[in-house]
């Protein structure tokens, strides 16, 4: 998988500039999808300005849940928040310990968390002998090392609450087979499939599910400015669907792993490949 229509190549890439947590100023008005299968649910979703955040955002908020969008780009990500009658908060994830303060101020403002969405990541392209020190230590501290600690500040609380929850990684096919010019960020998304398995073990007991998904690729507005037919036409034909993924695809899986359908459902890695992967 070398494109840039990977699944992730739609987030933001995170860069090391700017204020990483902004004040929690918009009010969050209670979703009226009273019956909606994650009714009364309070969620964080990181990376969900756009792309396939910003659908999981959206269609959790569908089916009832309060919704708070983490993001490093949050002019967009107020956006999506004043759609889904959620809340924004300006995050820059390749810094650990703004991760954890805006975390940690979310769930305050939501009151508890039921859901954790680790949506964000970075994509970036490079032969294996030119990778860039800098580059790996941006991918996995996106990728990776803010997932852990996404998972252990909303974790706790779960655990203090005694409310048990439900968290989702987003993973990639490239992280069951990885592609040239990708190894750094096949190498995170194989660390993102290994952290799930491991939480879930070690979170089981609380009632707490660790699951994540695997997309193969997906069409984003990131691209489409070189995207031709020709590729997609390629692209599609390693599917026996014959097409390729939309961001609503994986957020029907999200809202599946994130519902109580999915409560005997742990430290699973869930293809969303259109049979490119089964396995």
């Amino acid at each position: 998988m070398s494109t840039t229509e990977h699944p992730h190549a739609a987030q933001p890439a995170a860069e090391r500039a700017g204020s990483p947590v902004t004040e929690l100023t918009a009010e969050h008005l209670v979703n009226p999808a009273v019956n909606g299968r994650l009714a009364g649910r309070r969620a964080v979703v990181t990376g969900a300005a756009r792309g396939i955040g910003a659908e999981i955002a959206r269609t959790f908020a569908a089916e009832g849940a309060c919704v708070a969008v983490l993001d490093l780009l949050l002019d967009e990500a107020t956006i999506i928040a004043k759609e889904i009658d959620g809340f924004a908060v300006g995050t820059d994830l390749s810094d650990a310990e703004a991760t954890r303060v805006a975390m940690s101020a979310t769930i305050d403002h939501l009151g508890g968390i039921d859901i954790l969405v680790n949506n964000a990541g970075v994509l970036k392209f490079s032969p294996l002998l030119d990778i860039s020190i800098e580059d790996w230590d941006l991918t996995f501290d996106v990728n990776v090392r803010a997932m852990l600690v996404t998972t252990q500040v909303a974790a706790k609380r779960m655990i203090a609450d005694g409310s048990g929850g439900k968290i989702v990684n987003m993973a990639s096919m490239g992280g069951k087979l990885g592609a040239p010019n990708q190894a750094h960020y096949a190498a995170s998304k194989g660390a993102v499939i290994s952290l799930t398995q491991v939480a879930a073990m070690e979170l089981g007991p609380h009632q707490i599910n660790v699951n994540c998904i695997c997309p193969g690729y997906v069409l984003t507005e990131m691209g489409a400015a070189t995207r031709t037919q020709a590729m997609i036409d390629a692209w599609s034909a390693k599917s026996p669907l014959g097409r390729l993924g939309c961001p609503g695809d994986v957020a029907k899986m999200a809202l599946f792993l994130a519902s109580a359908d999915s409560d005997y459902c742990t430290g699973q890695a869930m293809n969303v490949t259109g049979g490119m992967m089964m396995q």
